[in-house]
C-alpha cells in the first residue's frame, strides 16, 4: 500500500548548531496509522515534526527526503496538515475570539465565506466537547482554561479536514485527568477522520493509549520502532526500558465535556 508520508535519511542542523538535530530518520506512515514519537526533551522529537510540517526556521540545513506519495506535491499546512502545538495559549492570537481563530482555517481553506465559517466553527467546538460552543465561541483565549484552550486548539488543527495531524507533546501542560481527556479526544478524531497521527510525547505510558508504533528517539536518532505492545512488553534497548520504567501510567481516559463555558 502507498504511504501518506515517506522520510528517507532526514538530517537537520539548526543555523549556528555544532551537531545535528536529526540524524539520518528514515520511516514511513500509512493511510490513518497513529504514530507516537517519544523521548527526552533535546531527543529530536520536535524537530522531526516541524521538518514533517515545512516549519523548521529559515537557514537549517536539512538533508534526506520527505516525500508525500498521496499528494501531487508537498501539502499546505492548515489543509492538508493540522499542527496541536505545546502551548495553546502561545498558539492561539490572544487578542481575538476563539470563534474567529476557528472560522479563519475555514475561510481561508475550505472556500466558504465568513457566515458559513463561522457557523462551521460553532460546530467544531461542539464536536471537541466543550459546553455552549456558541457562547464559547465569542470568548478571548485568556477567559478559557488550559484544558479549554487547547480543545479550540485541535478544533482549529482539524477543521480543513487534514489528512495528517502533528500533535506536539499537547498534554504537557495540563494536569493528569485533563491529559487523559485529550488524549482520549485525539484519537476519537483522528479515528472519525481517519486521519494520520503523529503524537508527541515524553511519556510512553500515555503514548501508548493512542498509538498503533512507536518510534523512540534519542539524540536525534531513532533508537527503535515496533507496534506499541511489542515495544512495551518487548523492548530491544535499554534506554527504551528506562522510559517505560520513568514513565507514569496516565488516568483512565474519558472523552467527556469540559467545564462550563465562562461567564
Amino acid at each position: 500500500m502507498t504511504p501518506r508520508l515517506s522520510i528517507r535519511d532526514l538530517g537537520v542542523r539548526y543555523p549556528g548548531a555544532a551537531t545535528s538535530a536529526l540524524d539520518r530518520v528514515s520511516l514511513e506512515l500509512g493511510e490513518g496509522e497513529r504514530l507516537a514519537v517519544i523521548g527526552e526533551s533535546g531527543s529530536g522529537k520536535t524537530t522531526l515534526a516541524l521538518a514533517i510540517a515545512g516549519l523548521l526556521p529559515t537557514g537549517t540545513t536539512i538533508s534526506g527526503m520527505i516525500e508525500w506519495p498521496r499528494f501531487d506535491g508537498p501539502p499546505a499546512n492548515g489543509r492538508d496538515v493540522g499542527f496541536v502545538f505545546q502551548d495553546p495559549g502561545a498558539s492561539l492570537d490572544p487578542v481575538m475570539r476563539v470563534g474567529r481563530q476557528i472560522a479563519e482555517v475555514l475561510h481561508a481553506h475550505s472556500e466558504v465565506g465568513w457566515r458559513q465559517a463561522h457557523a462551521m466553527a460553532v460546530e467544531l467546538i461542539d464536536r471537541v466537547r466543550l459546553p455552549e460552543p456558541a457562547r464559547l465561541a465569542e470568548a478571548f483565549p485568556h477567559q478559557l482554561s488550559g484544558g479549554q484552550k487547547q480543545r479550540i486548539a485541535i478544533a482549529a488543527a482539524i477543521a480543513a479536514r487534514p489528512k495528517l495531524l502533528i500533535a506536539d507533546e499537547p498534554t504537557s501542560a495540563l494536569d493528569t485527568i485533563v491529559q487523559a481527556q485529550i488524549v482520549a479526544l485525539i484519537d476519537r478524531l483522528a479515528k472519525e477522520d481517519r486521519m494520520t497521527l503523529i503524537f508527541i510525547s515524553h511519556d510512553i505510558a500515555l503514548a501508548s493509549e493512542i498509538a498503533d508504533r512507536i518510534v523512540v528517539f534519542r539524540a536525534g536518532s531513532m533508537v527503535e520502532i515496533g507496534k506499541t505492545d511489542d515495544i512495551l512488553v518487548r523492548p530491544k534497548e535499554p534506554y527504551t526500558r528506562a522510559l517505560i520504567e520513568a514513565s507514569t501510567a496516565p488516568a483512565i481516559a474519558t472523552d467527556s465535556r469540559e467545564e462550563a463555558a465562562p461567564s
